[in-house]
């Protein structure tokens, strides 16, 4: 197959969608595919996925991602040098509408993804009573491609209530040799002031206001309540970063973590609070299980398929912020908890990407052949 896939984020930028379309591509080049990416971003480093750049500008209010411009006839002129069987169109936006309308020119497939509840940031970012709208546009967009892939059940049952047609569910992955509890690193723990007697909680992710960290900071209050000695660590970056550091500056605050540096970063705490009710699945909270954390979430996409409460983690019913809070307390006096621990990890290391690109291979090859009625 030759498959052309548009997002208007990849790597370098540093974001669970960019991560996954990465791991995609990269596997079904490794499967014998011709892979090609539609994107906003030059590489970073020689190597990767061969890619074309769009114009793109900043998306309003968050500076760090970018809405990719696109013609149907610069889009046409790709399909002419590259000739794909299919098309991968993982964001809604202009480049993303492009793509999917000069598809329909040249009667290429197109599979499309729906990887961020957008609809419902329009609030946080000062957009309020346009979900309705928004959802509308997204129905139309997703209906014009042949099939909808989304990572979680709940968000699959979400589009299916608004009309959207052919929706599957294709989870997602996490590199168990790369988040792993043998990364801990104990000079890291003391630049954030913790021994091993000291517990340290984490959040990984963007610093941004759909993010829910107003609740983790009220939930770090609950466990500092417990653990009296107990440090919080935010690993990200985004439009919020500076507030919060100007707001609570007893916190460290990483920045943006990849790599092996990031994996040390996990494994380095003991329990990872996971506030966010946005997620379409949560990809960090594979990895913090993976890296041997108990995770405090509420019960929805990837912490309800992950996450048995009390053996492995901690669940919170689905926007009950006082229930949060309580299983944060249990969450304090069980961090060290070395069997839960050990759960976590177990529940990760049976989610492998190789099973997540093979899917990803069977649904781009049925919209190029489909069955035969």
């Amino acid at each position: 197959m030759r498959v052309l896939i548009v997002t208007d984020t990849f790597p370098p930028d540093i974001n669970g969608v960019a991560r996954t379309l990465n791991t995609l591509g990269e596997g079904l080049e490794r499967r014998g595919h011709a892979v090609k990416i539609v994107t906003t971003v030059e590489k970073a480093e020689a190597g990767g996925l061969p890619r074309e750049v769009m114009h793109s500008m900043p998306l309003p209010g968050y500076p760090g991602l970018r809405l990719g411009f696109a013609s149907a006839r610069q889009i046409l002129e790709i399909f002419d040098e590259f000739r794909p069987d299919a098309l991968y169109v993982a964001t809604e936006t202009l480049m993303g509408v492009a793509a999917i309308r000069a598809a329909g020119k040249r009667g290429i497939p197109v599979v499309s993804g729906f990887h961020t509840n957008f609809q419902t940031y329009l609030e946080d970012y000062h957009l309020p009573g346009m979900e309705a709208l928004a959802q509308g546009i997204l129905r139309s967009i997703h209906n014009h491609t042949a099939r909808t892939l989304t990572p979680s059940a709940d968000t699959a049952g979400m589009l299916e209530k608004w009309g959207i047609q052919n929706v599957g569910v294709m989870g997602r992955g996490v590199d168990t040799d790369l988040f792993n509890p043998a990364h801990r690193s104990a000079a890291l723990r003391q630049g954030w002031g913790a021994d091993d007697s000291t517990p340290v909680a984490v959040y990984v992710g963007r610093i941004a206001a759909e993010k829910n960290l107003e609740l983790a900071v009220r939930a770090f209050e609950v466990f500092s309540s417990a653990q009296p000695a107990a440090r919080m660590v935010f690993v990200g970056d985004g439009p919020r970063l500076e507030l919060l550091k100007e707001q609570f500056p007893q916190f460290h605050y990483a920045g943006a973590r990849t790599g092996t540096d990031l994996a040390a970063h996990y494994a380095s705490a003991d329990v990872f609070l996971f506030p966010s009710i946005t997620e379409t699945f949560g990809n960090v909270v594979l990895e913090a299980m993976s890296s041997g954390l108990g995770v405090v979430a509420f019960d929805y996409a990837a912490p309800r398929l992950l996450i048995r409460s009390g053996e492995n983690g901690w669940l919170a019913p689905f926007g009950d912020e006082a229930a949060y809070l309580d299983q944060t307390r249990v969450a304090a006096a069980g961090w060290n908890d070395d069997a839960l621990r050990q759960a976590a990890r177990q529940a990760a290391f049976d989610l492998g990407w190789e099973r997540v690109i093979a899917q990803f291979e069977q649904e781009l090859a049925a919209v190029i052949s489909p069955p035969t009625p």
